[in-house]
């Protein structure tokens, strides 16, 4: 059996069962080719309205059910991930225009790994005794925070959606997911007929695919009462602003501009094939890619040099049609989104080694040397396959480069010394650090989150973030007998 056979979810959108959008249908392009894909369902407000209504009704039930019931339909759901992992690989690889091997890792290291990791969640202590100066038990234990919405980007798209979905569920939420439209079938559709065919029950995962018109009437909605977000700092700003406004919780994953800081004692050539696997990977459209190259002054000229090497070697073309290294960008507006910062940061004085150039969507690998702190290609996420190169001079001299970006997602350094490169590190704000590796890291059970502009901490990944992010603590205290009262 496929997962994806038939026509039976195109045009439409899932809403406790396939159901005609009420806001038509829009196309699925292959970003490689300009192909139209598939037909996809186009969400409304009025659809989230339902929806949350049905998911507030079905979560009560899910709630009350004992927790082997929900961790085995989150196993169902990673077998499910492993045994059609092929066919998922395929719309990634067409859809997204990710390479063979980042939707292999998005499937089977990734995904597959959440739903394990949410089923022993679901199992996980969820309470604690506490202590009191009267007669009675009195503990805290977590209780479901009801209804979830789950907004996710193009780029990684399963990944970025089932690190929210699954440990929502398994701890007894609903869930209402709005993935990209550019990519709402393995970014949405595979996840709502993964939960289906695991026996998941009705109401309880519902896929909105739309725009900021759909985003925003989740986040304004008051039956959903947490939101996890992914995506662009600017937009997660505007989104914090709503939900703060209605006293609803919200966890963002945001931008980054992470730095790589390679001392002057690395392995030249090891350490560019380092950076180069952080700039280029998925076309630099990862938000932990490795953004700036902050280099020892003694070896910056040969580092640039290695880089440029690595990068002028590496394949670009549609992943679907043969072994390449890097895929297509989204569209055209990312595309020239690139291509204005490096153009900008050439006028300002940085020296393109190689790439700077593109055929349609395929943005060859750039490396930029020589790159003034005035550069856009230096001060802003390019989120495209670009790399920066940047010398500093001293040790403090790195730490005030690297710490001085607002952002603070992902940080990597470079060191034939391990003990001096985790002190330094100790000293730049980071919500990730990786010592004697690029930025690119994700593991199912690691906290994951950025600080500053990159969003609100650790939110996702690990039994404790997971709790902290979608369940309430409550105090509840119990007595054997009526207590008096002077009253």
């Amino acid at each position: 059996m496929k997962l994806l056979s038939g026509n039976q979810w195109q045009g439409r959108i899932f809403s406790g069962g396939w159901i005609r959008s009420e806001g038509g249908e829009y196309d699925a392009v292959e970003p490689a080719t300009g192909k139209v894909l598939a037909s996809v369902g186009a969400a409304t407000a009025a659809d989230v309205t339902k929806a949350a209504a049905a998911a507030q009704e079905a979560q009560r039930e899910w709630a009350a059910r004992p927790y082997d019931h929900r961790a085995r339909v989150l196993r169902r759901a990673a077998r499910l991930f492993e045994d059609h992992g092929d066919e998922i690989d395929e719309w990634l690889v067409r859809e997204s225009g990710a390479t063979r091997a980042f939707a292999q890792f998005q499937t089977r290291a990734v995904a597959a790994e959440e739903c394990h990791e949410a089923a022993a969640l679901a199992a996980h202590p969820y309470g604690e005794l506490l202590r009191s100066n009267q007669p009675r038990l009195s503990m805290a234990r977590r209780v479901p925070a009801g209804v979830v919405g789950v907004i996710s980007p193009f780029n990684a798209p399963v990944i970025l959606s089932i690190r929210a979905i699954a440990p929502a569920l398994a701890l007894g939420n609903a869930v209402l997911a709005k993935p990209d439209p550019r990519t709402a079938v393995c970014g949405g559709v595979v996840l709502a007929r993964i939960f289906e065919e695991a026996g998941l029950p009705d109401g309880l995962f519902h896929l909105l695919p739309g725009g900021a018109d759909v985003g925003a009437a989740l986040v304004e909605d008051p039956l959903v009462r947490v939101i996890a977000f992914t995506g662009s700092t600017a937009a997660g700003r505007k989104i914090a602003a709503v939900a703060g406004e209605r006293l609803k919780r919200v966890h963002l994953e945001l931008g980054g501009n992470s730095a790589l800081v390679v001392l002057a004692d690395a392995d030249v050539e090891q350490a560019a094939s380092v950076g180069a696997f952080g700039s280029f990977n998925h076309s630099g459209q990862i938000c932990m890619a490795t953004g700036r190259h902050l280099v020892a002054a003694e070896i910056a000229d040969d580092y640039a040099a290695a880089l440029t090497e690595h990068a002028a070697k590496l394949t670009v073309g549609d992943p679907a049609r043969g072994e390449v290294a890097l895929g297509p960008l989204i569209d055209a507006g990312q595309r020239d989104r690139v291509h204005s910062v490096v153009t900008a940061s050439a006028a300002a004085g940085a020296r393109i080694a190689t790439g700077g150039t593109y055929e349609n969507l395929f943005y060859q690998p750039t490396v930029l040397a020589d790159v003034p702190l005035t550069a856009p290609a230096y001060a802003d996420e390019v989120f495209g396959p670009v790399a920066p190169v940047v010398r500093f001079s001293t040790v403090d001299e790195a730490v005030r480069l690297a710490g001085g970006s607002g952002y603070g997602l992902s940080l990597g350094i470079l060191t034939r010394d391990v003990a001096r490169g985790l002190a330094l590190a100790g000293r730049i704000p980071s919500g990730l650090v990786h010592v004697n590796d690029q930025t690119v890291n994700d593991e199912a059970l690691a906290p994951f989150g950025g600080v500053g502009d990159s969003g609100t901490g650790s939110r996702h990944g690990g039994a404790q973030a997971n709790l902290d992010a979608f369940t309430e603590t409550q105090w509840v205290t119990v007595r054997g007998d009526l207590p008096q009262y002077p009253f």
